[in-house]
């Protein structure tokens, strides 16, 4: 082992012979500000090297293990600093060495946890940059990644009572702390309420159980709760993240581990591509059926902003309605655990109104053009002379041309039907041939 100072010339070569050293890596490249840490420096030229330093000082002994590597040990230092070598062939280039504060831990959470280990620990504190050991009292973490300078997530291994918990990097080992291993059962679910809900989240559910008092995480799946509150020991609220359409398995964890699971439904958003008919009086009662997506489990189907008289979901893509009373052109829209459906069109037709006949009497047999006089006439789908239907012409919103069948003599009521109902009637009156 060489000395900072030794600077002897060694034999071989003369120094205008050899050829200077080189530093191609150091490894670590970081150490403690106190000094103390072992490097290995790898290059080539080493073998006759008398002076190893650290930016402006000496290493605090070094060790040529053949020509192309040195151990050293850094003296102390702060900042970064480049390495170099001197032979008698002159000296190396130089690579970069930071002196690493020491890691400071400030706060752990959760401080319990489970005998079996597994428990996910959030440390927090600073200079954590670099981590190359997590510990739990003498025993390495499970796993940890370091989140940032101020931050690592760590799993605890199997333990017992309370051990320090401890970091350590280039810079050195952290103070400790506590946290204790607890022999606690894990939580269990009985249900979830409701057990569905839309595939955007959003939406809060309520968990019932035992041993939920010390719950530290929710999980839909593989997901994360976007947020839950701990109500006691028996029940949770969580507010469902986003998810694919289909189950998932609810679990909670806590100091004792994680749950069992509860099943819970993300349902699509429903989609209507239909309503038949499309069109209904303003008295309300037609039954009409929509066609769509993503139908099953709905809890509402309106009119506008009026709920529909009555539903039956007849499957996934089919659900029958009766129209509640209403005007215009309204949009029929169907609600589900996913969420609201668009909206498809639904008119409302006024009842149609006749005001006159021309003429309003004829013979008995078949083939007189009546026109029929009112409103709301132009979706008539049938003129009656009684009973029986007539062939007719609509020629506009006030104006029907009938051909009237034959019948017996005297007066016959003639009505008009529409989607908006059946209008009222006017006579219309059947004369018998003179008699001879």
């Amino acid at each position: 082992m060489s000395t900072p100072q030794a600077t002897g010339t060694g034999t071989g070569p003369s120094t205008a012979m050899a050829s200077p050293p080189v530093i191609s890596s150091v490894s670590p490249a970081a150490g403690s500000p106190g000094g103390g840490t072992p490097v290995t420096l790898t290059g080539s030229n080493f073998t006759q090297a008398t002076v190893v330093r650290f930016g402006p000082n000496f290493a605090l002994s070094f060790t040529v293990v053949s020509a192309t590597q040195i151990t050293a040990v850094a003296p102390p230092g702060s900042g970064t600093v480049q390495i170099t070598v001197t032979t008698p062939g002159g000296t190396s280039n130089g690579v970069a060495f930071g002196y690493a504060a020491a890691p400071t831990l400030t706060g752990i959470s959760p401080a319990t946890g489970p005998a079996t280990g597994g428990t996910t620990v959030t440390l927090t504190g600073t200079n954590l940059l670099g981590a190359t050991a997590v510990r739990f009292g003498a025993v390495n973490a499970s796993s940890f990644t370091v989140v940032s300078a101020t931050q690592i997530t760590a799993v605890a291994p199997p333990g017992s009572g309370t051990v320090q918990v401890t970091v350590t990097t280039p810079g050195g080992t952290s103070n400790g702390l506590s946290y204790s291993y607890v022999a606690v059962a894990a939580p269990v679910l009985t249900s979830v309420s409701p057990t569905q809900g839309p595939i955007g989240g959003g939406n809060t559910v309520t968990l019932t159980g035992s041993g939920l008092t010390g719950v530290t995480a929710v999980s839909f799946g593989s997901t994360p709760a976007s947020s839950f509150t701990v109500v006691s020991a028996t029940q949770i609220t969580a507010v469902a993240p986003p998810g694919a359409a289909g189950p998932v398995q609810i679990t909670v964890a806590g100091p004792g581990g994680t749950s069992n699971g509860v099943t819970y439904f993300y349902v699509g958003i429903p989609a209507l591509t239909g309503a038949s008919p499309a069109q209904g009086p303003t008295s309300g009662g037609t039954t009409v059926t929509l066609t769509g997506t993503n139908l099953l489990g709905a809890t509402a189907v309106r009119f506008g902003a009026v709920n529909a008289i009555t539903f039956t979901v007849v499957s996934d893509t089919q659900i029958v309605a009766s129209s509640p009373p209403g005007s215009g052109t309204v949009q029929i829209t169907v609600v589900t655990p996913g969420g609201t459906s668009n909206g498809v069109a639904y008119t409302y037709v006024p009842a149609p109104v006749l005001t006159s006949l021309s003429p309003n009497q004829g013979p008995l047999d078949a083939g007189t053009t009546v026109t029929l006089f009112g409103s709301g006439l132009t979706t008539t789908s049938s003129v009656l002379f009684g009973a029986t239907p007539a062939s007719f012409t609509v020629v506009s919103d006030t104006w029907v041309a009938a051909i009237a069948p034959a019948g017996s003599a005297g007066p016959v009521n003639v009505q008009v039907t529409t989607p908006g109902g059946s209008s009222n009637s006017i006579v219309y009156t059947r004369v018998g041939p003179p008699g001879i």
